[in-house]
């Protein structure tokens, strides 16, 4: 989240045991007046990855829960999506509780404001996913995307282009930074200062940018691989006209993935949704995209007895994991590389995310084999 809006405990003095501190007085009062409930407690989360987002968990006098999320990134259309799906009876997607004025969410300072009831406590990431819950979470999947979206909702959400411009330029950038710096710290001060971000002669030398700049380096040839292979997917498949589009939720990744008691599972973070083939979604099954939580062939069948029969499309599949590796390689990498924005826990955090996706079992080395290689489907 930018500017002066931003809630943090660095700006408030952090939740002191949930209602203590400023921010989440703020906080109460804005839920109350917007949302007309009453929350006794709020405390902060670390979960979630979006930058421009804050998660707080609420309770209520009464024992109810909420998730009460502050957001200045991605349009509304997630929010309007999973009221639509919730609406539907889709089981697993609860939609946000409506404003006193009728709408999803209130705006305070520049930022929406929304809550839903707090879920569980337990993510898929966290604890372990039952073979009854994998079905559940295919099942889940294949009623989304068989769910129709048209009128308004239909134009509010990003149709699939097949074009990755804005995150290729973040990779190249970072490629650019770690030349300035491999450069700067060979004493060409004038190179030095001239890198990109926050780079310049004074920390080229920073022990984690440079542990960065030196693992990016030996492994430049798998990213210009990545660019490559993405770009000509990405061309071949702007030249197909075969495309059936469907309600992805474009981010459906174990994290993403709350677990209940017996089948019970929920899919959250509805900010990426998007109308687009469905291998965008199908791709966080069929080998995963965490290097630490890689999906089995066991876990990927028991998706698939809740999905039912699919020949995922292994050119999409392909152009999609290397779209996801360059996005998530870029905005880590240049994360271990902005030094006055980020503290040094988190940017240390960020590096071994990278080489864990640099590793031979990482994302880039996942995106660079071929699905039916890796033995991870059979169309």
């Amino acid at each position: 989240m930018c500017g002066q809006s931003k809630l943090t405990s660095g700006d408030y003095g952090g939740p002191s045991g949930g209602d203590g501190s400023m921010a989440g007085d703020r906080l109460r009062e804005w839920v109350r007046a917007d949302f007309g409930v009453d929350l006794s407690s709020v405390e902060l989360t670390r979960l979630g990855a979006d930058e421009t987002a804050e998660l707080w968990h609420g309770a209520g006098p009464d024992g109810a829960r909420f998730a009460v999320k502050l957001s200045g990134g991605a349009a509304p259309a997630g929010l309007a999506l999973s009221a639509h799906l919730a609406a539907r009876g889709v089981a697993g997607v609860v939609g946000p509780a409506p404003a006193r004025d009728g709408r999803l969410y209130s705006v305070r300072e520049g930022l929406r404001l929304s809550i839903v009831p707090w879920l569980s406590d337990h993510g898929a990431l966290d604890s372990p996913v039952s073979a009854a819950q994998w079905t559940a979470y295919g099942a889940l999947l294949a009623a989304v995307h068989a769910t129709e979206v048209t009128g308004a909702l239909a134009e509010m959400l990003p149709r699939e282009d097949h074009s990755h411009d804005r995150i290729a330029a973040v990779v190249r950038a970072v490629d650019n930074d770690v030349a300035g710096r491999m450069a700067g710290s060979a004493g060409d001060s004038e190179v030095a200062g001239r890198m990109a971000g926050s780079a310049g002669a004074a920390d080229a030398a920073d022990p984690l940018a440079r542990a960065l700049a030196e693992l990016w380096r030996g492994t430049a040839g798998s990213v210009a691989a990545l660019l490559a292979q993405a770009d000509c997917l990405g061309r071949e498949l702007r030249a197909r006209p075969d495309a059936a589009m469907v309600i992805c939720h474009g981010d459906p990744h174990l994290g993403n993935l709350l677990l209940g008691a017996g089948q019970q599972v929920w899919l959250i973070d509805w900010d990426d949704a998007v109308l687009a083939p469905p291998e965008r979604d199908l791709m966080f099954a069929i080998g995963g995209v965490l290097a630490f939580a890689p999906v089995s062939r066991e876990q990927q069948a028991w998706f698939f007895d809740g999905y039912g029969p699919a020949e995922p499309d292994p050119d999409r599949l392909a152009y999609y994991r290397c779209v996801r590796a360059l996005d998530d390689l870029g905005s880590w990498a240049a994360a271990v590389l902005d030094l006055g924005g980020h503290s040094q826990p988190e940017r240390a955090n960020a590096l071994a995310i990278v080489r864990g996706m640099l590793s031979p079992t990482g994302l880039v080395t996942l995106a660079l084999s071929s699905p039916r290689d890796l033995g991870l489907y059979q169309a």
